[in-house]
């Protein structure tokens, strides 16, 4: 699995031999609205996305552009 934010897109554009990884972590969110438990592979960003707009907020935006996969 490539390492891409799944809220911001977010994933390294360095072209050299050596690995420039985004900050990425496996985080488990509850999602209220939905009354369930998600993990999703956020970036540094996209957790203070998260804070910034909310979780329901920032998941309808990332799936409008197309950054969430299973």
């Amino acid at each position: 699995m490539s390492k891409i934010c799944q809220i911001t897109g977010m994933h390294t554009k360095r072209h050299t031999k050596r690995s420039f990884d985004v900050n990425l972590f496996h985080k488990k969110f509850y999602w209220v609205e939905q009354d369930c438990w998600i993990s999703l592979n956020v970036s540094a960003a996209g957790l203070r996305t998260i804070n910034k707009i909310g979780l329901d907020a920032a998941l309808k935006n990332a799936a409008e552009k197309g950054y969430l996969y299973e």
